[in-house]
C-alpha cells in the first residue's frame, strides 16, 4: 500500500532546531527522572505547541517497551510506539518514535517524544560542569 507523502511547505510549515537547554522528564509525580539531555531537537509543526523530540540514548530505556501501535502522518512518516512503565503503572502508547522519518524531518531519527499529559517536561538553561 502505497501512502502519500506531503512536504512542508507555506501551507504546513514544519521547524526543527536543536535545542540546547536541558530537558528533563519524570513522571507525573516527579519522583523518577524518565530522560534527560541537552541534545534534543524542537520540531514545530503548523499551529501545533512545540514538541521536543529527546535523543533514545538519554531516555531511561529499562521504562519502555515496545507496542505494536503505529499511526502515520504523511508530512513526517510512520510512527511507532513505546509503553511507559512507571513506578505507578504503565502508561500505553506514552511515547512515540520515527524510526524511519521522510527526509524533510530526518532530524528527528533516533529521538522519542514523550505525550506530556503522561509525564511532566521541564525546560531550564544547561548548566556547565
Amino acid at each position: 500500500m502505497s501512502r502519500e507523502i506531503r512536504i512542508p511547505g507555506p501551507d504546513h510549515p514544519i521547524e526543527i532546531s536543536e535545542n540546547p537547554r536541558l530537558i528533563r522528564v519524570v513522571t507525573q509525580n516527579g519522583g523518577k527522572v524518565l530522560a534527560e539531555t541537552t541534545a534534543a531537537v524542537m520540531l514545530s509543526e503548523a499551529g501545533r505547541p512545540p514538541v521536543h523530540y529527546i535523543p533514545l540514548a538519554d531516555v531511561d530505556q529499562t521504562l519502555l517497551v515496545r507496542t505494536h501501535s503505529h499511526t502515520y502522518c504523511p508530512y513526517k512518516g510512520e510512527a511507532s510506539y513505546y509503553s511507559l512503565i512507571t513506578p505507578e503503572k504503565e502508561i500505553a502508547d506514552a511515547v512515540w518514535f520515527y524510526e524511519e522519518p521522510h527526509e524533510a524531518v530526518k532530524a528527528i531519527a533516533g529521538h522519542v517524544a514523550f505525550y506530556p499529559e503522561h509525564v511532566q517536561i521541564t525546560v531550564t538553561e544547561a548548566v556547565a560542569n
